[in-house]
């Protein structure tokens, strides 16, 4: 019959833990809370000390990857690369003229050949900054895949650590409802120094045990703080991946299309200069190229000034960062507030306790 009743007592203080620690534990979890509870003897130190530090070990180990990550992580050089792109594509103008001594200098040589040089050359620049960010791009993908692995091995952590604090409150439970009492009583029939200091040592065990459940908390409060920390790293890299893709797909592009429609107008201009005596309709259909040049260099004038970031995403990831700010400010005051309470309750128990020692000595 006392047995049944111990077991209700501890169905009971599962529950109670599942609501504590946020989870809703199956019967698998069960069996883990009940098999971690069975492996703690609050009459061994290092049981106690012992108790859940594999858990927090992995925590440092993630902890160690996540930094190795942003400190091997260099993300100006994504920066600059795009800067020298953005740099590299504004200073080539298809249109421009030498002027002064350069220009007769390069007299001799055909608009047409000149503006292929000239291409060429800004060709060359673009393409060892586009092998750049290709490398980029497929290191940042890389790194956002090993960051998911991160999030899951950080989030099977906090199921453990959770399991960890579920289990030591259900001993913690039995022992001050069961296991003390049956001390004290022992202690109070036989008056024995050895029993009655037996019931203060084991009080005392229960005390530091308490303490350990305590820092698997705060270890815990670690884990959840990490969750969001991986999902910013990430959606850093999502944004540099996102500036590579525009640049790679929308800008240049962009700007091979200018070529083509130059290339175009030059022809035009050469064939204008060999028939000197064109009609009014080539001088019109002159006038509608260079319209179309306008446009075109307007166009991508805008085109080029635009940002690669929209002020809209810019916004949410700034509204996103208060409230991850927010809320860790949040778990960190309701922490104090905790710690603040459980200093308090250790004292009123630590009270009690004295005053029940010394009337069982008395």
């Amino acid at each position: 019959m006392e047995q049944e009743k111990v077991m209700v007592e501890q169905d009971e203080v599962i529950s109670v833990n599942d609501i504590e620690v946020g989870l809703d534990l199956t019967e698998v979890d069960n069996a883990i809370v009940a098999k971690y509870a069975e492996k703690v003897d609050l009459f061994d130190t290092n049981s106690i000390i012992q108790y859940g530090a594999d858990a927090q070990a992995k925590l440092s180990e993630f902890s160690d990857t996540a930094l190795e990550k942003v400190r091997t992580k260099d993300l100006g050089t994504v920066s600059d690369s795009l800067t020298g792109l953005v740099a590299e594509l504004k200073g080539f103008n298809a249109f421009e003229e030498k002027k002064g001594l350069a220009k007769l200098f390069k007299k001799a040589q055909s608009p047409i050949e000149v503006l292929k040089t000239r291409y060429a050359t800004a060709e060359s620049n673009v393409g060892r900054v586009v092998d750049v960010l290709d490398g980029h791009q497929v290191a940042l993908t890389r790194d956002i895949a090993v960051l998911d692995e991160l999030f899951k091995a950080n989030s099977d952590n906090y199921k453990e650590l959770s399991l960890y604090i579920a289990a030591g409150k259900q001993k913690i439970e039995e022992a001050r409802t069961v296991t003390l009492p049956e001390l004290k009583a022992k202690a109070e029939a036989s008056s024995d120094p050895q029993d009655i200091q037996a019931v203060n040592d084991f009080s005392q065990m229960i005390d530091r045990f308490e303490k350990k459940v305590y820092d698997l908390n705060l270890t815990r409060t670690v884990s959840v703080q990490m969750a969001p920390q991986i999902r910013m790293l990430q959606n850093n890299n999502s944004l540099m991946i996102e500036k590579i893709q525009t640049a790679l797909v929308n800008t240049i592009p962009l700007w091979k299309s200018q070529m083509v429609l130059a290339l175009g107008l030059a022809n035009s201009e050469e064939a204008v200069k060999a028939q000197r005596a064109v009609t009014d309709a080539t001088n019109e259909l002159l006038k509608k190229n260079a319209e179309a040049l306008k446009q075109t260099t307007v166009s991508v004038a805008k085109e080029s000034e635009r940002g690669i970031v929209d002020l809209e995403t810019l916004q949410e990831t700034h509204a996103k960062l208060i409230e991850t700010i927010d809320e860790v400010m949040q778990i960190q005051t309701e922490g104090r507030e905790q710690r603040a309470l459980a200093e308090t309750e250790l004292l009123r128990l630590e009270g009690e306790l004295k005053d029940k020692v010394l009337q069982a000595i008395s």
